[in-house]
């Protein structure tokens, strides 16, 4: 594994920060394993809903998790509002950094990340594949 840290600054993206990110320093994909800060007026996707929900104010985040491929993030994230209430959902476009936001990215070696559409979920899903030797395969493939 090669872990780096990240921070992200005031006004910041997350979401397009994370990705830009990774296509810099992890271009076959890697995964966001721990991430705190704060955000100012949230937009998180709930589960089995179309659209974000706008959660306006200060929000601190709790938690952040996900993948990152080479062609798209897929994060989820909990908050809490500045009355302690706390929301948590698919972390899209349009959510940005009030003071901070602090993440560690794993790079994982040998191993590329991509998203493609899975005709059983109706979604572009994760796609793993080792590469070794030169020659891409699938986990448990030989």
């Amino acid at each position: 594994m090669n872990p780096f840290p990240l921070r992200l600054k005031p006004g910041d993206d997350l979401r397009r920060a994370v990705e830009d990110a990774c296509a810099t320093h992890a271009p076959s994909g890697a995964f966001v394993i721990a991430g705190i800060g704060s955000l100012v007026d949230a937009r998180l996707r709930f589960a089995a809903e179309g659209a974000a929900t706008l959660i306006e104010g200060p929000s601190e985040i709790l938690t952040l998790a996900g993948s990152v491929a080479s062609n798209g993030a897929h994060l989820h994230l909990s908050l809490a509002t500045a009355t302690g209430q706390v929301f948590g959902g698919h972390v899209g476009y349009g959510n940005r950094i009030r003071t901070t936001a602090e993440l560690l990215v794993v790079v994982l070696a040998d191993w590329a990340l991509i998203r493609e559409p899975d005709p059983a979920t109706g979604y572009d899903e994760l796609r793993v594949r080792r590469c070794q030797g030169g020659a891409d395969r699938e986990p448990g493939h030989r």
